[in-house]
């Protein structure tokens, strides 16, 4: 054993000792696992199984009631007997996406999702919720959980890899608990799967407002040994076998990386605390996703991988949406313009009641104007080239090339309007629509390859980080 082992060997020894001593007052970890299937006009769930994780709760003892109330679906867990919520968190799903495409008006198709939370003490109610048009939510489905019961999964396969400590700032159950999983790494492979996992853990925490708050995470890491280095991407006949199914070409769109197998990539995050899931993919073709309350994805060895870590993680964990326009989307468009949810968008029917009204200055323009013609100009001209690229098969290093020069227009056009530049106000263009949808600020790391987020932006993620932490 080598001293690098040695080192390891004793801090995990370390923490398992601490993690025992807080056991007797942490519960354990319940995961519900459920089918969710339908197509884009209807849907139902079917419980799977009920499961009693290896590894006890790591959230916060409390704060067990989502305040943030973000999410396309929020599940309650509820005191059947007195009507009592005991635990709520929002999320999204990969189903309420498919949904969105044209191939939900075709067929049904079911995927499989999961809910955790800490072991009630008796049998309780669980819920399910979907968001309405007024922004509410409506009960959907609801189950009768028996934590106790003899049928209730409690053997599980040993850990697949050592769990690796990336950032540990302390107990989990007073931290956001990140872990990030490793896709496509051989045996060969686990040093660089280590190396760069921590070299996106730094580049997460170099963008504010994580940067301050660095100290209210921890992050894991976890691999299990791949057959064969890399990532599916049958777009261009790469086929890997994953165990948690990520794929490049979700729903057909090249750059969209998913994992599609919930219950397989489950079995391996049970083995670490976590609350928060980056898929890390052993591959340098641009690509990534992010879906709030259940995981974003990341490929390691791009060139933009410092910014895809960091604006993927922004969907999966504070809910912000897309603010870009210009690229194609995989969802199909709708003549309507509700109000979305997501915090750092909106359709501004009403100004007098902008949701980051409170942010804005007095005599602000509503909406506020931006050189929106020629950015579009020069991105016609510069997505017809991605897209060729592309079709091409062109080396990475081109398309990275691409991403330079384009960040490098908008830097330099924007800096051409340094008061506007820092307005915060309704600037039109944003969730994939050219008209009728606003963000906050010109610019920000949810519209352009930008290195910070916008203050609206930044307040929902600092929202989210105070749910999970003292």
């Amino acid at each position: 054993m080598n001293s690098h082992s040695i080192r390891t060997y004793f801090t995990l020894l370390s923490l398992l000792l601490l993690t025992n001593i807080h056991a007797a007052e942490a519960p354990q970890t319940v995961r519900v696992d459920y089918y969710h299937s339908g197509n884009a006009d209807s849907e139902m769930f079917s419980l799977h199984q009920v499961v009693i994780e290896p590894l006890p709760w790591p959230g916060h003892r409390d704060k067990a009631i989502d305040t943030v109330r973000r999410g396309y679906f929020m599940f309650q867990v509820e005191d059947p007997e007195r009507g009592e919520i005991l635990f709520s968190r929002g999320f999204s799903s990969i189903f309420q996406e498919w949904q969105s495409i044209g191939e939900a008006q075709e067929m049904n198709r079911t995927f499989h999702e999961s809910v955790r939370f800490p072991k009630p003490q008796k049998p309780v109610l669980l819920r399910i919720l979907k968001r309405n048009a007024e922004q509410g939510f409506d009960s959907v489905w609801t189950v009768n959980i028996d934590t106790d019961d003899m049928l209730v999964v409690r053997a599980h396969a040993p850990a697949p890899a050592e769990l690796l400590q990336l950032h540990v700032s302390g107990e989990p159950s007073g931290k956001v608990d990140l872990v990030i999983l490793g896709d496509g790494y051989t045996e060969e492979e686990s040093g660089k799967f280590a190396a760069d996992a921590r070299r996106l853990t730094d580049a997460l925490f170099t963008y504010s407002p994580f940067k301050e708050r660095a100290g209210d995470f921890n992050v894991w890491g976890l691999a299990p040994q791949a057959v064969e280095s890399g990532v599916n991407r049958p777009s261009n006949g790469t086929f890997r076998h994953s165990p948690s199914g990520t794929t490049y070409d979700a729903f057909r769109a090249e750059r969209y990386v998913l994992a599609f197998d919930n219950l397989g990539m489950r079995r391996i995050l049970q083995h670490s605390p976590y609350e928060f899931i980056v898929i890390l993919g052993n591959s340098e073709t641009y690509g990534g996703g992010g879906i709030y309350g259940l995981y974003s994805t990341v490929a390691a060895d791009n060139g933009f991988a410092d910014y895809l870590m960091v604006h993927e993680f922004g969907h999966h964990f504070a809910a912000l949406a897309d603010e870009y326009y210009t690229s194609a989307a995989v969802y199909e468009p709708t003549a309507e313009r509700p109000e979305p949810w997501e915090p750092n968008v909106t359709a501004l029917h009403d100004p007098e009641t902008l949701k980051w009204g409170h942010l804005v200055q007095p005599g602000t323009a509503l909406p506020t104007a931006w050189p929106k013609e020629i950015f579009e100009e020069f991105q016609r001209a510069n997505q017809a080239r991605r897209a060729q690229l592309r079709a091409d098969q062109r080396p990475e290093a081109e398309m990275n090339q691409l991403f330079r020069d384009e960040q490098k227009f908008v830097t330099d056009l924007f800096a051409e309007y340094p008061d506007t530049n820092s307005v915060i106000g309704a600037f039109e263009g944003a969730n994939y629509a050219a008209n009728g949808y606003y963000r906050s600020q010109m610019n920000c790391t949810m519209f352009t390859r930008h290195d910070q987020f916008c203050r609206v932006c930044s307040d929902a993620i600092v929202e989210v980080i105070d749910l999970y932490t003292d």
